[in-house]
């Protein structure tokens, strides 16, 4: 039996969320917007209220909260400012590789500092030359004894200008494609560490953006997360498990882009009535309030799976598509509702417009996640009908009364190719329609499958 209804704790983490976002995010999130910079002291607010790192499990100092309880933060922190969400929740992204791993002693070592002390991890697949195309990474890392040396450059990396750890992604040998990628945790005060200056970027100015690059860095064979070979499936493992928190950045940004739009058409007259009374843009607002709605019931779907140990590829990527793509749709017309105003920057929209383009593209995109999906149906998904040309569409010029009596035995053949059927004890020599030849028909009845 299906329950959407939250647990009295869901309900209060987020509330609290809520309170927080209202009180610590909105009052200065177009500032630092303006700045292109990230407000250090507002993360240290979210580690210090238990909004950060929630997903830490109990054994290592944290608070075991599951995926469900992590969309529900997300989205409400996302209302307030999508590029702070980024960088808040970016910690997420960088330990999952760990929790992932079957490295007890980086899972005690790094997830219980996490836990206790205000310390950032960033994620490192992505390059300057690659981005979704996880498999084809230069980053090298070479054996030398027990340790690696990492040389090459890791690219939009959320946080990377300000973090202390970076989950890194490199290969052996990039002719070995994914079976040459292994992961690592590395320190980013290393020698040989370099952060780029931060990304000049449309949207998400809240959230540091760098390249980080690896110059000699040795990394003791203590800290390798993944051996050569394992690296791919452990990322891949990763974006199952944090793409319906991308979802979420949208669900929470188009909420309050609705919000905004209901506001505004209460408040702005035109032609003698106000805008909330014009059928089509009450048309606009409830598309818009659908696609939130949908987009957030997709998102607590995979967040269930994830949970629930069930294997999440489809759904995570069903929402993460899904999401994304809605937000941007429930955004944009938001800002058409606003109309002139809406692309002034004393609006809150054109911002949300900004930061909302991104969701499009980071953690796999939108074209990724097709593909994927493609993938699923052309592979493992398993139909409920028969094969087409086993479906008994028992249909012909001429037939009246009650089905069993109007086939009762009678022999009937369907062309392969545009359906028609064919009365008698043998095919056709040919199709009358499409002129197939009658040795392709096949037999539909009787005794054919789903023929009483």
């Amino acid at each position: 039996m299906l329950d959407f209804t939250l647990s009295p704790e869901q309900l209060a983490l987020r509330d609290k969320a809520r309170e927080f976002t209202r009180k610590e995010i909105l009052p200065v999130a177009w500032y630092y917007d303006e700045l292109d910079e990230t407000p250090m002291p507002v993360l240290r607010k979210a580690f210090d209220a238990g909004l950060m790192n929630g997903d830490i499990p109990k054994p290592y100092g944290g608070r075991g909260c599951g995926m469900v309880e992590g969309t529900i933060v997300v989205e409400e922190i996302a209302a307030g400012c999508a590029g702070l969400a980024t960088s808040i929740f970016d910690n997420s992204l960088g330990m999952a590789p760990i929790m992932l791993s079957k490295k007890e002693h980086l899972k005690e070592r790094y997830l219980r500092e996490i836990a206790q002390e205000f310390k950032l991890i960033c994620f490192g697949t992505s390059e300057p030359t690659m981005g979704s195309d996880v498999a084809g990474m230069r980053c090298i890392a070479q054996k030398d004894g027990d340790d690696y040396i990492l040389n090459g450059t890791k690219y939009w990396i959320t946080n990377g200008g300000i973090a202390d750890y970076m989950s890194v992604f490199a290969t052996i040998d990039p002719k070995l494609s994914h079976q040459g990628i292994c992961a690592f945790v590395v320190e980013m005060d290393r020698k040989g560490v370099s952060r780029g200056k931060h990304i000049p970027k449309l949207g998400q100015r809240c959230s540091n953006t760098t390249g980080v690059h690896f110059k000699d860095v040795r990394v003791p064979g203590e800290n390798v997360l993944a051996e050569p070979g394992e690296g791919f499936l452990l990322a891949m493992k990763t974006f199952d498990r944090t793409r319906p928190p991308i979802g979420s950045f949208g669900v929470g940004a188009a909420r309050s882009a609705m919000e905004f739009a209901v506001d505004y058409t209460k408040r702005r007259r035109t032609f003698g009535s106000p805008l909330a009374n014009y059928q089509a843009i009450q048309f606009k607002l409830a598309d818009m309030y659908m696609k939130v709605e949908t987009a957030r019931l997709l998102t607590w779907k995979a967040a269930y799976e994830v949970d629930k140990g069930v294997s999440s590829n489809v759904s995570s990527s069903i929402a993460k598509l899904y999401a994304t793509e809605a937000a941007f749709e429930v955004v944009s017309d938001a800002l058409q509702i606003f109309a002139g105003y809406g692309y002034t920057k004393m609006y809150p929209i054109e911002k949300l417009f900004r930061d909302i383009r991104l969701l499009r593209i980071y953690e796999g995109t939108s074209e990724i996640q097709h593909l994927i999906l493609a993938g699923q149906l052309f592979s493992s998904y398993r139909p409920v009908m028969p094969p087409l040309n086993e479906v008994p569409v028992m249909a012909w010029e001429g037939n009246n009364g009650d089905f069993s009596e109007a086939v009762g035995s009678r022999v009937a053949w369907r062309c392969p190719i545009c359906g028609y059927i064919h009365l008698g004890d043998e095919p056709p020599e040919e199709c009358p329609y499409c002129f197939v030849r009658g040795t392709a028909f096949k037999r539909v009845a009787p005794g054919a499958e789903g023929i009483a």
